[in-house]
């Protein structure tokens, strides 16, 4: 049988085997013995043809390799993707919708085993695939606006970040004479650790839904998960947790009000301009949604309101000509409270390990009538610039 029957074959073994399971999936069963039997045999099968392709292709490579020539993707006069790389991306859609519906068949319990390349065997369930977890690490980064404008580092393992200290002086430049020594001043590399505090996010979904043939699971999955883990970090990152994050608790930099329950303009440009003018550009408010509303009652000596509405802003509405996001994590205006953070928020280091591991629990929630699904992450964060973000803290009593 040449590579092209093998791929043949393959194809026609997958379409059998998902024919099978839609069958159960319409008429809301459970797969009986004889099903279970022949998918094991497709199972089988495949997996000995692609071992039997990679091989092939592990052979080819070997004979072509003093010949080989780097693919070109090069977009045709048309604007049109070669060959190549369309053949790529129909694989690559393949596997993921192939992984999709392997984890939404396991969830509604039509497959009782895990499948090979798809979902992987856990303690308590199966681990759900790449393409999924993926799914979820994109959508927290787009719903989470202070994380993904951070300066982020995507690694395992604790983190030395070196910074210059300009407490003793700053460098200096200067001009200088023959065999006339620089004058030099005492500032030092010092550095901030950012280790990898584990968190897991946990939600139920009702086994009322699961059985609603309507209901899309994985969507809702990839919402309840990445909404968790968002609030979890949005939190960590402005108020933190003693001895575990930090965040943008240790900040330094502060502007403090003459009002413990008020804001005034004054107050607003001070803390704007605590800010220096290299960091600016990428700026953002952050407050919470009370405070966004009071201060959409301020007005200029003219009568003009300084918060306004602006759809060019990522957030709709812009104060002193910054975008504005409020979050319901921040502290509404109050003695004593830090009711708004200014700043670039690259001054703040994130560590966020992407690979999250994110685990189906089909058997915990029984008794609960539910299924469990547990994210596990990675997370710190610290100031890693205080220059580049100030705080506004309400005056005490």
């Amino acid at each position: 049988m040449n590579f092209k029957e093998l791929v043949e074959k393959k194809n026609d073994l997958i379409t059998r085997a998902e024919e099978t399971l839609n069958k159960a999936k319409e008429e809301k069963r459970e797969l009986t013995d004889d099903e279970m039997a022949e998918l094991a045999e497709i199972r089988d099968n495949v997996r000995k043809i692609i071992e039997t392709l990679k091989l092939d292709d592990d052979f080819r490579a070997l004979d072509q390799k003093p010949l080989e020539k780097k693919e070109d993707n090069t977009p045709t006069e048309g604007g049109e993707k070669p060959m190549d790389a369309k053949k790529q991306e129909q694989e690559q859609r393949s596997l993921e919708e192939s992984e999709r519906m392997a984890f939404e068949n396991y969830i509604r319990g039509y497959v009782v085993n895990e499948r090979a390349g798809e979902l992987t065997k856990a303690d308590n369930g199966a681990v759900i695939p790449t393409t999924i977890a993926n799914q979820i690490i994109k959508k927290v980064y787009d719903i989470c606006p202070i994380l993904e404008l951070s300066t982020k580092y995507n690694v395992k393992g604790n983190l030395d970040l070196p910074y210059y200290d300009e407490t003793g002086g700053k460098i200096t430049v200067a001009y200088a004479d023959e065999f006339s020594p620089l004058a030099s001043k005492i500032g030092k590399f010092k550095s901030i650790n950012l280790t990898g505090f584990l968190a897991g996010a946990l939600s139920k979904i009702s086994r009322s839904l699961i059985n609603n043939a309507q209901f899309n699971i994985v969507d809702f999955v990839v919402t309840e998960m990445s909404e968790a883990i968002k609030r979890f970090i949005e939190h960590e990152l402005l108020i933190g947790t003693t001895s575990k994050v930090e965040g943008l608790s240790t900040l330094t930099n502060t502007v403090t009000t003459a009002s413990g329950t008020a804001i005034t303009a004054d107050e607003l440009i001070d803390l704007q301009d605590a800010v220096k003018d290299a960091y600016q550009n990428g700026a953002i408010w952050i407050m919470s949604p009370k405070t966004r509303t009071a201060l959409r009652k301020l007005k200029d000596n003219e009568g003009r309101y300084l918060l306004n509405n602006d759809i060019s802003s990522p957030f709709g509405t812009t104060l002193l000509g910054k975008p504005v996001y409020a979050s319901d994590n921040m502290p509404d205006i109050g003695v004593s409270q830090t009711a708004i953070y200014y700043g670039n928020m690259k001054g703040l280091a994130t560590k966020f390990n992407e690979a999250i591991n994110v685990e189906v629990l089909r058997e915990k929630y029984a008794d609960e009538h539910a299924v469990g699904v547990i994210g596990w992450f990675e997370f710190d964060s610290k100031v890693q610039d205080a220059q580049q973000i100030a705080k506004l803290v309400m005056a005490g009593k």
